[in-house]
């Protein structure tokens, strides 16, 4: 398979240009972390390298805006909000380790085309919800851009939201215009052991609900985990609430950097699971029924219950269970030959199919970009 790397937008409009002229489809990747995320674009007969088009082109700390080229790494862009006391809202996790990859390697373009978020978007948003505007070349080989560089400034259609979680199937990004949000000076994790799964959810609901802004709601192997932040005074003002909030159940203050919220957002539990794995996202409402129907398996859940780690090979099962509460399933992790005969995203019906089809083809209408990466002809 050839390989052609790209270093800058006029770069991308060339190779574009060029598979148009042969009809040569092209894989996109960058650090190709997360290669094995999704389906395998296996009708690609090329791979159009952008790893080269990495840098922080402008950062307005006042502004609470940063803008960087899509294969800027995470750590990068981590490493110049800090000095600043700021950080990414949706903290993106690191899936490396979990998908085969060395850790620490992921780029702001891969998070935003993953549409991967960590433990604080249950606090601040998903990724849709903070990029602001992109640059990218379409599948005609033309440069453009879409958005802007202030929180708001849609009107008429929010194409940025369009881009993610797409994978690279509506045109390749150059440059990413992201909202961030300050730092805490100080932060709390707590824990409440003890729990069943239906009362570790429960209480989550119930934190999520309160005015705590809690930026971490998750539970796994019997116990709840709750994020407080914030300035010294309010933060214990935080803390004596959610006691009152949990009641009689126990309450431990962890000496923790922060590694459980981490491990939860990077799957690290799983790591060395042989089984499938899978994310579902569903109500958080609905979390404990689900889990009490898919029955004892390696899990953990996230975002108050809108998002359950689980680890089986009952994908098509646990499909069936989210399905009917109004959530779907996605496979996370498994062998290649399970991700060639199985569904890795669920299936769309007909009106969903085909408003999927034309948006495609409106972007990439010669399929050029990362062909059969999400379904098959998309």
């Amino acid at each position: 398979m050839s390989e052609v790397a790209a270093a800058s937008e006029s770069e991308v409009v060339e190779a574009v240009r060029h598979a148009r002229a042969t009809r040569l489809p092209f894989e996109i990747v960058a650090a190709r972390s997360k290669r094995n995320l999704g389906r395998a674009a296996g009708m690609a007969g090329a791979i159009l390298d952008v790893s080269g088009i990495k840098g922080i082109v402008a950062y307005e700390p006042e502004e609470l805006i940063i803008t960087a080229r899509p294969g800027t790494p995470i750590a990068e862009i981590d490493a110049a909000l800090s000095e600043k006391g700021q950080r990414l809202g949706f903290e993106p996790p690191d899936w490396g380790p979990l998908l085969g990859a060395p850790a620490g390697l992921g780029t702001i373009g891969g998070a935003i085309s993953a549409d991967i978020c960590g433990p604080a978007r249950v606090r601040y948003g998903a990724v849709r919800d903070q990029l602001l505007g992109f640059r990218a070349v379409n599948g005609l080989g033309e440069a453009f851009k879409a958005g802007g560089k202030v929180v708001k400034n849609v009107t008429g259609f929010d194409i940025p939201k369009l881009v993610c979680g797409a994978f690279g199937t509506l045109c390749v990004l150059t440059e990413v215009t992201l909202r961030v949000f300050p730092q805490p000076s100080r932060t709390q994790i707590l824990s409440v052991p003890n729990l069943a799964a239906p009362d570790a959810f429960a209480l989550l609901r119930k934190v999520w609900s309160s005015p705590l802004e809690a930026t971490g709601l998750a539970c796994s192997a019997g116990a709840a985990f709750i994020r407080l932040e914030g300035e010294t005074e309010p933060l214990a003002e935080k803390v004596a609430l959610l006691k009152s909030l949990v009641g009689r159940n126990d309450v431990q203050s962890l000496d923790d950097d922060g590694s459980i919220f981490r491990g939860i957002g990077n799957g690290n539990g799983f790591l060395t699971s042989p089984e499938n794995l899978w994310r579902a996202m569903i109500p958080p409402s609905q979390a404990a029924a689900v889990m009490g129907q898919v029955g004892s398996v390696l899990w953990a859940g996230d975002w108050a219950g809108g998002l359950l780690w689980l680890a089986t090979n009952e994908g098509r099962r646990l499909r069936e269970i989210a399905g009917a509460v109004g959530g779907y399933a996605v496979l996370m992790r498994a062998d290649a030959q399970t991700r060639a005969s199985v569904d890795v995203f669920e299936k769309e019906g007909p009106v969903r199919a085909q408003l999927t089809r034309s948006v495609k083809a409106a972007f990439d209408p010669l399929g050029l970009f990362n062909p059969g990466r999400m379904w098959e002809g998309v």
